[in-house]
């Protein structure tokens, strides 16, 4: 059978929690123009389900994403731009409305690094492996993604990774600052699904707001400030917390 065949991303919604499953275990999770295709589509959709709160991407089996599939750079069809197709799967997943966390096992490289790039959190287990490698191919990384990767590692770390292509490990990856926890063998699934509770439990409108901002989105604080106004969020907030209870907060994007 053709490897693109199995080649799929896969997803569930539990509890306020969308999870997101990269799936190609003949390529060790590398993208498919179509699996680039497919995802801002399927981001949309869960972006518009309300029962949605917090989304999870991360790889089948023990590799998160080992980047694009070689086999399809160069397109079946004419109009086949992978490229292209990734930048506007990594700009839908960076534009999904509701915090994003990538869970990382095995290789996250190439393609694979944009996407956990794109997300707003990465968790990673120990024994992973990161590279931004289109040194290795002689292929201009977007600009996009460069500046979203300078931000995270600062534009020192942004150009060891880009100028060597060199794969790093968890340790390093963490001390400059791609990664928000590094997990011992065994624990990343455990303490992704404590973590997103948390997530799923706070404030949406609190969590947009500064999703916007830390993103460097400062033209809208009149309707944030407006949006607060109009929810009761605030004063489930602080009701909560003088009743000692969980707060039932109600805003949605």
């Amino acid at each position: 059978m053709d490897a693109a065949h199995d080649a799929t991303l896969l997803h569930t919604v539990t509890d306020g929690v969308a999870t997101v499953v990269i799936s190609h275990p003949a390529r060790r999770n590398a993208m498919t123009a179509a699996m680039w295709r497919a995802l801002p589509e399927l981001l949309g959709g869960l972006a518009d389900d309300r029962t949605v709160r917090v989304l999870v991407l991360t790889g089948a089996g023990a590799t998160f994403c080992a980047g694009a599939d070689i086999s399809s750079l160069t397109g079946d069809a004419a109009d086949d731009d992978p490229r292209a197709l990734a930048v506007a799967a990594e700009e839908a997943l960076a534009a999904f409305p509701k915090p994003t966390l990538a869970a990382v096992r095995g290789f996250c490289v190439g393609g694979g690094s944009q996407l956990a790039a794109a997300c707003d959190l990465r968790f990673a287990e120990e024994g992973a492996s990161f590279g931004v490698t289109p040194a290795k191919l002689g292929i201009v990384y977007p600009a996009s993604s460069t500046r979203r990767l300078a931000s995270l590692v600062g534009p020192g770390w942004a150009k060891y990774l880009l100028y060597s292509a060199e794969l790093v490990g968890a340790e390093t990856a963490l001390r400059a600052g791609f990664l928000n926890e590094l997990l011992p063998a065994g624990q990343l699934d455990k303490r992704v699904a404590e973590f997103t509770r948390i997530l799923a439990s706070r404030s949406q409108l609190t969590q947009a707001a500064a999703k916007e901002f830390t993103d460097g989105r400062t033209d809208r604080d009149a309707y944030w400030e407006e949006q607060a106004a109009g929810s009761e969020d605030t004063a489930e907030g602080v009701t909560a917390f003088l009743e000692r209870r969980a707060p039932r907060f109600t805003w949605t994007p």
